[in-house]
């Protein structure tokens, strides 16, 4: 089933990116493997899927234990400072940077492992109470804050669009979120770069394409609908 779904799945993203001038080398597709077990995530692997999204640090870092070394782990949830320490060196990207705060215990960890940590901006783009992420009228001002910050590189924004009943009714906030993207490329301020817009998940990552995404973060849509199994 993951390798039949993984297939329509990146038929879907090559109709969509071309339908934005685009193809689909250039989407990155993560595979949201949070409470699935290590055999679905070995299924994915076999057939070429080699970046891996989790919500949960222990979770992470259990998987990485156990799973090939050559898989770039996304850490896509929520994340606490006092976990940091055990993330830094083991990811290839934290796309939930949603305080100046966080990012300096980001740079504070990754000076003290020597590692270079690349992160995203997490964007609450809707203004939902019930998430996580930055105003986008407050983001040109913490990436000025956070730019200086040894050993911490910010490649881009993220968002959670709203849980809707159609992917249309996000494009308005796609659009929203590679306009701040465009807006924060043309400041040119240094180490930042603005090369990854990460949005779109299962229920609208095509429309997330179609409006500039370059990552999406694709779960159900891959390994299916979660069952209590495995959240065991």
């Amino acid at each position: 089933m993951i390798t039949q779904n993984l297939k329509q799945t990146q038929n879907n993203i090559a109709e969509a990116a071309k339908k934005s001038g685009r193809t689909s080398d250039d989407i990155l597709l993560v595979a949201v493997s949070k409470t699935k077990p290590l055999s679905a995530l070995q299924e994915a692997y076999n057939v070429g899927i080699r970046d891996f999204g989790e919500n949960k640090v222990q979770e992470l870092c259990d998987k990485y234990d156990q799973l090939p070394k050559d898989i770039r782990w996304h850490m896509i949830g929520h994340l606490q400072r006092n976990k940091v320490k055990y993330l830094i060196g083991k990811v290839t990207m934290i796309h939930s940077v949603d305080s100046l705060r966080l990012a300096e215990e980001i740079s504070k960890e990754s000076v003290k492992k020597d590692a270079q940590t690349d992160i995203l901006l997490e964007i609450n783009c809707a203004g939902e109470e019930s998430k996580f992420g930055i105003r986008p009228k407050d983001t040109l001002a913490l990436v000025r804050q956070i730019a200086v910050l040894p050993n911490v590189h910010i490649r881009g924004l993220m968002t959670v669009a709203p849980l809707t009943q159609t992917p249309e009714e996000n494009r308005v906030y796609f659009q929203l979120m590679k306009k701040l993207s465009v807006d924060i490329a043309q400041e040119s301020v240094d180490n930042v770069s603005m090369d990854v817009l990460s949005m779109g998940m299962t229920i609208d990552y095509q429309t997330a394409i179609e409006e500039g995404s370059t990552c999406v973060r694709v779960g159900t849509g891959i390994f299916g609908t979660r069952t209590v199994a495995d959240m065991e």
